[in-house]
């Protein structure tokens, strides 16, 4: 409850500074981008595809870019919400030191926020698998426009990753394109279920959770190993853990508090409760 012990002991430890969030996506659900296990969650169509299948087969690669093709327009144009803006915020303020974000949705710099380490990639680059050549999600957007004139599918349901949930007769005939520079295979710079995060990139989240005041989760259930381990990672070095997220989490245990709230309203309060920036 907003107001309660939990939410006076958060306003105290951000008021601290040195504050490191991990922010997951029940921190974009309120720029209507479905989450993973929260109530959106549960409303999936479909299971997200997997490095594994992607890498081997063609016939998957154009299921995924369909249905990408279609669904990352959703992704696009989301605007950051109450929440991202709080964050920013509280960066702008001194108080944030640094931001990891589970999210792909670019949403945290679009509020305004900086030197976001996005674990997981990002929705709007593509990479090559053979020259690793990065190009924006808006030219391929174009390319696959010109190879697939004429293709007006219609979205069942889009789910978090923006993957779009078609009639299977809309995917026959759709055409895939490769990279314009060497012709090798075009992924996503995501990280695909079944892949691994690059190693610096872990690296670097550790030796920044290991240095926060305060660490922060913002809308992750903390299920997967890959956000979890930094929560694990702050508890062994005695760094509070704080965590707002709606329902349980995997690391409630590990929290000195676990706030159950929606995070728009309740970074909202956490702001007004600390007053005007000096």
């Amino acid at each position: 409850m907003l107001g309660g012990l939990a939410f006076k002991t958060l306003v105290r430890l951000v008021s601290d500074g040195g504050v490191v969030i991990l922010s997951g996506a029940g921190l974009s659900t309120e720029s209507g981008i479905p989450d993973y296990r929260g109530e959106t969650g549960r409303k999936r169509r479909a299971d997200p595809m997997t490095y594994q299948t992607f890498i081997g087969s063609a016939e998957a690669r154009r299921r995924y870019w369909a249905r990408s093709h279609l669904g990352w327009r959703h992704i696009a144009r989301a605007e950051p919400n109450a929440g991202h803006h709080a964050v920013a915020q509280l960066q702008a303020r001194g108080l944030v030191s640094g931001i990891i974000t589970q999210n792909v949705d670019g949403l945290h710099q679009a509020a305004g926020a900086r030197k976001v380490i996005e674990l997981h990639g990002a929705i709007d680059r593509v990479m090559c698998m053979s020259c690793g050549g990065r190009t924006s999600r808006g030219l391929l957007d174009q390319r696959l426009r010109e190879a697939n004139p004429g293709w007006h599918a219609q979205a069942i349901v889009i789910n978090p990753d923006g993957d779009a949930v078609i009639a299977d007769d809309q995917i026959d005939g759709f055409d895939v394109v490769d990279c314009h520079s060497c012709g090798g295979l075009l992924k996503p710079d995501v990280v695909f279920f079944g892949e691994n995060v690059p190693r610096i990139r872990v690296d670097e989240c550790y030796a920044l959770t290991g240095e926060a005041r305060t660490l922060l989760v913002l809308g992750s259930s903390l299920t997967v190993m890959s956000g979890f381990r930094f929560v694990r990672h702050a508890g062994e070095r005695a760094i509070p853990v704080a965590i707002v997220n709606q329902g349980a989490t995997r690391g409630d245990d590990h929290a000195l508090l676990a706030l159950d709230a929606p995070l728009g309203p309740a970074l909202t309060a956490l702001l007004a409760e600390l007053g005007p920036a000096s």
